[in-house]
């Protein structure tokens, strides 16, 4: 709520006693945080633009902070591997590409939004072997079917250049420009960033050791100045890690309020920590759109997350396959079955998971 003057009529209302008591007590009043639309933000995402340096675009969000976005968070980069692992389960390698090619430029796309595939001919002219290009630093050339591989370091004059023709970009789509995909988890980016914020300061402030954070007042008359600083070279061998101990303090004739501790900070602010955990977990799992309980998330309920082959196979259905039906587009680039993937019902690693896991939810005989 903003504050104004006509947020506060008993002062319109009574400017005499507002003047008096500026002159009585020296209190001074002002007014503070102008009324600002909570939509305003969103004008964020038209600062996304593609520049171009006359040779290529450049990405609309920088892929090298996204690459390194890609540890924030442990249930981030969990989900990312959960869909990269189930996608190099189902893929079928073929003479053109390899499973573990195929698992690099998965892990672009899931990451970047963005994969890049090189299409290498032999002498005769047809396409040998497909060979993924790092998303972070390929670029989108000017010209129709031009890329540029331009690592960090080099000049505009160091850049490689592609093959006319010979790079297939796989994008995910983004509203605001069609030269570059967006990552889908983008609107959880801060929701992770916080997570991994809430994690180095927790981390800091346990190695740190100084977890006082209150003011010891004494106003004891029999407590002396060498009892005080005895007392106060106990509290510093206190600090430091492994030192969590009690301290015994004894005043004879002492009374109740004699000995008093102050919190500075707001103790409720060590529960904080797990409350940011849970609800930034939660945000970059709806990204993710990944069930809980397929990441190992441990529910606070006893009715759990239900049944987990269930989860599986809707996620399975819902998620991975439309993924999966997005990378067929090679074939239709190269002319040939280069990506292919096998049914579900033959996926060798779903479902041993999902066979030991109806054992183990089977009755005793």
């Amino acid at each position: 709520m903003t504050m104004t003057d006509q947020t506060l009529p008993a002062l319109a209302d009574a400017p005499a006693a507002t003047e008096a008591a500026d002159e009585g007590s020296g209190a001074n009043l002002f007014t503070f945080g102008e009324p600002e639309a909570v939509l305003d933000r969103r004008e964020l995402f038209d600062l996304f633009e593609t520049v171009c340096n006359s040779k290529w675009y450049e990405p609309p969000v920088p892929p090298v902070a996204l690459g390194k976005t890609y540890r924030m968070a442990p249930h981030h980069q969990s989900a990312i591997l959960l869909k990269r692992n189930l996608l190099v389960g189902s893929f079928v390698p073929s003479r053109w590409f390899a499973r573990q090619d195929f698992a690099r430029w998965a892990l672009d796309w899931l990451v970047m939004g963005n994969a890049y595939l090189e299409r290498q001919d032999n002498l005769a002219g047809r396409p040998a072997k497909l060979a993924p290009s790092l998303a972070a630093y390929t670029r989108v050339g000017v010209k129709p079917g031009q890329f540029w591989f331009a690592p960090p370091g080099l000049v505009l004059s160091q850049a490689h250049e592609f093959r006319t023709d010979s790079v297939h970009h796989l994008m995910e789509p983004d509203p605001l420009q069609e030269v570059y995909g967006m990552p889908e988890y983008l609107s959880a980016l801060q929701a992770g960033l916080l997570n991994e914020a809430a994690t180095i300061f927790r981390r800091r402030y346990y190695k740190n050791g100084s977890h006082a954070g209150f003011i010891l007042y004494v106003s004891e008359a029999g407590f002396s100045q060498k009892d005080s600083d005895r007392l106060k070279d106990q509290l510093r061998q206190s600090k430091g890690v492994g030192n969590f101990r009690n301290l015994y303090l004894h005043i004879p004739n002492g009374k109740k309020d004699g000995v008093q501790l102050m919190p500075v900070s707001e103790v409720a602010a060590k529960d904080e920590f797990l409350n940011i955990k849970e609800v930034t977990r939660d945000d970059v799992l709806a990204a993710h759109r990944v069930p809980p309980q397929l990441l190992g998330v441990v529910p606070k309920n006893t009715g759990g997350f239900g049944n987990v082959i269930d989860a599986a196979k809707t996620f399975y259905g819902m998620e991975i396959v439309p993924i999966m039906r997005r990378m067929e587009e090679v074939n239709d680039w190269l002319g040939l079955e280069a990506v292919a993937f096998k049914p579900m019902a033959e996926n060798d690693m779903l479902q041993a998971v999902l066979s030991a896991t109806a054992g183990s939810n089977s009755p005793a005989r």
